[in-house]
């Protein structure tokens, strides 16, 4: 099998999601790490078209949105297939290479809720806490409505989580008696929570005893340490910090003054 190409911004949750899924079926991969100035370029955008194009507000918003919402996309060069848009993506890895059901289940009324919660992820868990930490911790101007409003819906989304998670007979994972692909995807967003919703780490699951318990079976996985190991690598060597900061910006502030006069 030739290993599957995979461009990234290294910066926000998205790309994880994929790596981790590819480690947990050891598909081969390479990675064609983007720098975030070039995601809106050739050749990336020609992989994916959704490249965010800076608009009417100024650059320094623009670019904190992109930090949490950096996209991914793949090549195969064994089937000659191209997806971009990590949740299918996911289903093409689990299409294409998990042939023994290792993340899936072979059976339809088993899959559907594995997709629904996938589709629950790409469309509720993302784009919420995506604003959330775009709100609470990137955006220039502290709008507190904003923080609230995207805070109670990040929140709400953890509810229906940790509810469904402790309805289960092992309140282990949302579909059946084992890992699935529906689990992994919630873990990048749900790791990074306490910078989304601007509390201190041990305070993050705090309400979600379920949820807690959930994420941190799967942050030992080795697949998800492999990612991190990774995320960190390909973050040293564009010169970032975990935030996605340049190294040795004191805050966001210092970083936004570095925009403003293209330093950055």
């Amino acid at each position: 099998m030739q290993p599957l190409r995979v461009w990234l911004a290294p910066l926000g949750p998205n790309p994880w999601k994929v790596i981790t899924v590819l480690e947990e079926l050891a598909v081969p991969y390479e990675v064609e790490s983007v720098r975030f100035e070039n995601i809106k370029k050739l050749p990336f955008t020609d992989l994916n078209p959704n490249g965010r194009v800076p608009g009417i507000l100024e650059e320094v918003i623009d670019r904190a949105w992109d930090i949490s919402n950096t996209p991914a996309a793949i090549e195969d060069p064994n089937t000659g297939i191209k997806v971009w848009e990590t949740g299918a993506i996911i289903l093409y890895l689990i299409d294409k290479y998990d042939t023994n059901n290792q993340l899936h289940y072979g059976s339809l009324d088993k899959e559907i809720l594995c997709k629904q919660w996938l589709i629950f992820q790409v469309g509720g868990q993302g784009p919420y806490f995506g604003q959330c930490t775009c709100f609470t911790y990137l955006h220039p101007e502290k709008l507190s409505s904003a923080i609230e409003s995207y805070s109670k819906e990040a929140k709400r989304v953890l509810g229906v989580l940790d509810g469904v998670l402790g309805a289960q007979p092992d309140k282990e994972w949302l579909v059946g008696d084992r890992i699935t692909y529906a689990d992994l995807a919630f873990v990048p967003w749900n790791d990074r929570l306490d910078a989304t919703l601007g509390v201190p780490s041990d305070k993050k699951f705090e309400g979600f005893p379920n949820v807690k318990e959930w994420h941190e079976r799967m942050t030992k996985r080795p697949s998800w340490v492999k990612a991190m190991k990774l995320r960190a690598r390909l973050m040293d060597e564009q010169g970032l910090d975990w935030n996605g900061m340049p190294k040795g910006t004191a805050n966001f502030q210092e970083y936004q003054e570095s925009i403003a006069k293209g330093e950055a």
